[in-house]
């Protein structure tokens, strides 16, 4: 795979490409957002890793300038006072973020995810959605979680079908409730707490239990992320 490192710290570009040079990618890097560009015209990646706070252009408008020409997937590093602008890269199309410190396995796995998505993703005017566990049949709103028919309400089914076609993306509260709801929903975050928790109770296999989501994971003060094959099985790392 062909990824594209950004971030102005040499050390961590460094560690980073050697890193995903010895598991067999192909690694350019760019010292900022605007070298980042030019590289992005000029290598075509297939995944871009990108630090959020870097002089001239940072790594939210990187986001929102590859956004507007490509869909490759994007993975930003941050420290944990970067909430605000983590969030703000995911509204603006990022697909996951890793907290620094971070171990390489971590970054490792990360890249792995966006790869399986990548290779798996359903165009949006597709009618019949199969990964992981799930069977989504959108015209005939039919769901099948590992074999076994689960009927969900209109809203459930909505946001099932997002979560599905965006799987293993972190999705912030703020794009899901645009997603189901529309314009007029973004400032209702109860709405989507309430829709999470009854489409759980009908998926998840240890609903009503204390068991943890394999499916339907939280991404704490983000938003959610749709793991497929179950936390515990695909081998990621879930967020506590």
């Amino acid at each position: 795979m062909r990824i594209l490192v950004v971030d102005d710290e040499p050390q961590i570009t460094r560690v980073l490409r050697t890193s995903l040079q010895s598991n067999g990618h192909e690694v350019a890097v760019a010292r900022d957002g605007v070298d980042a560009l030019e590289q992005f015209l000029k290598t075509q990646p297939e995944l871009v890793i990108t630090d959020l706070a870097m002089p001239g252009m940072d790594g939210i408008e990187l986001t929102r300038e590859i956004r507007e020409r490509s869909h490759v997937p994007i993975i930003v590093l941050s420290v944990r006072s970067q909430d605000a602008a983590k969030v703000a890269a995911l509204d603006h199309g990022a697909d996951d973020y890793i907290t620094k410190p971070f171990s390489i396995q971590e970054l490792l796995a990360r890249v792995r995810v966006q790869s399986r998505r990548m290779a798996a993703a359903a165009p949006q005017g597709e009618s019949l959605i199969e990964l992981g566990d799930f069977r989504i049949d959108v015209e005939r709103r039919q769901v099948l979680v590992r074999g076994a028919e689960v009927h969900l309400t209109p809203k459930e089914f909505d946001l099932m079908v997002y979560f599905a076609r965006n799987a293993d993306r972190v999705l912030t509260h703020r794009t899901l409730l645009r997603a189901v709801w529309g314009v007029a929903g973004v400032d209702q975050p109860e709405y989507l707490r309430v829709l999470v928790a009854q489409l759980r109770k009908k998926i998840e296999p240890d609903a009503g239990r204390s068991g943890e989501p394999r499916y339907i994971l939280s991404e704490p003060w983000v938003g959610y992320r749709l793991s497929p094959r179950g936390a515990s099985q695909s081998g990621e790392m879930q967020e506590p």
